[in-house]
């Protein structure tokens, strides 16, 4: 079902500016993004050098807030291509006043065309969307396009760390990543029930953990 669009949308996305990069493409040609670069000075918006982590796909914006409170020395940028969801992460942002954290309203394939090569120290995905039907597998965030997408992105010994409570997803993810080039550790088939510490829950995450679901959760690098 298509989500409503949100009352007075634009003027509020853009009361977000400090907090809210919006990327605006319509040419849908993927392959564009490795030949346009336009790529954003985020030091305008941390005004530091501290390490940069990357959640891509952060909903409204409650793992990723927390985790900046959490450690004020690594600067956010966080991505969500809809609208109505990005607005709502970038006002709570601003209203609890978190300052190291930027989000950026674009389609992730488009990434690397804004955020310069070896930068990011580590990736959050997060209760990512599936695609369960297979014709549709290239969409998922863990396929090779998006992973060659990563490790442009990536510095040297950065890692992935990825949540889902799809076991579909977690299953496709795994032979993925160690089929382009990723090793993987620290992966659990029940996070909520493991030994696991400092563990975010986000919205998504805590509806199914009530429901009794186990959460998959893994942790990949570039060998």
């Amino acid at each position: 079902m298509r989500m409503r669009k949100k009352k007075n949308l634009e003027a509020r996305l853009e009361a977000c500016s400090e907090r809210l990069i919006i990327i605006e493409r319509d040419d849908r040609d993927f392959n564009s993004a490795d030949e346009n670069k336009d790529y954003i000075d985020f030091s305008n918006y941390f005004e530091n050098d501290n390490p940069i982590h990357l959640e891509i796909g952060c909903g409204k914006g409650q793992f990723v807030c927390e985790l900046a409170k959490r450690n004020p020395n690594i600067n956010f940028i966080a991505v969500e291509k809809i609208g109505n969801v990005i607005v709502s992460a970038a006002e709570n942002a601003i209203k609890e006043g978190i300052k190291n954290v930027v989000f950026l309203k674009c389609s992730a394939e488009y990434l690397h065309s804004y955020i310069m090569d070896s930068v990011v120290s580590r990736i959050y995905l997060n209760f990512s969307c599936p695609y369960p039907k297979k014709a549709y597998a290239s969409h998922r965030l863990t396929s090779p396009r998006f992973l060659n997408i990563y490790k442009k992105l990536l510095k040297p010994e950065a890692e992935i760390h990825m949540k889902t409570d799809n076991k579909g997803l977690f299953e496709f993810s795994i032979e993925q990543l160690s089929g382009n080039g990723f090793a993987l550790k620290n992966v659990s088939l029940d996070l909520h029930n493991s030994d696991f510490e400092g563990n975010i829950v986000t919205e998504y995450e805590q509806r199914f953990v009530n429901l009794g679901c186990p959460i998959y959760r893994l942790e990949a690098y570039i060998i």
